[in-house]
């Protein structure tokens, strides 16, 4: 089992940066792809982006592409979000989630086992 915790949220005026943090615990996830969703109010969960077990493979939702940056760090059993270039589009929930796939990076939700419970961030104008 593993347990997903987010954490860096908060509020920023648009333009400014944040950088999230997925930390696990229980056990490694090492050899886990792992996720960033986001879900604003009265939406769906949005893919944002994702990477393979060893970094190697990162995919990211066309609505962030070139502003976040998806990494981790095996060694510390945390994957990171570096988000600049902050919108108010991007104002959501964030959740990290761990897929038990290592190589396949998806954007299907229902693929990812393993789900924290969330960061807000506010991106105000």
């Amino acid at each position: 089992q593993v347990q997903l915790v987010e954490s860096g949220g908060g509020l920023v005026q648009a333009g400014g940066s944040l950088r999230l943090s997925c930390a696990a615990s229980g056990r490694t996830f090492g050899r886990n792809t792992v996720g960033w969703f986001r879900q604003a109010p009265g939406k769906e969960h949005e893919f944002v982006a994702g990477i393979n077990w060893n970094g190697s493979s990162a995919y990211y939702a066309d609505s962030v592409k070139g502003r976040f940056t998806i990494s981790r760090d095996n060694a510390k059993n945390t994957v990171y979000l570096q988000m600049n270039s902050l919108k108010p589009e991007d104002t959501a929930a964030y959740y990290c989630a761990a897929s038990n796939s290592a190589w396949t990076v998806t954007v299907d939700r229902r693929q990812y086992v393993y789900w924290g419970q969330g960061t807000q961030v506010t991106v105000s104008s």
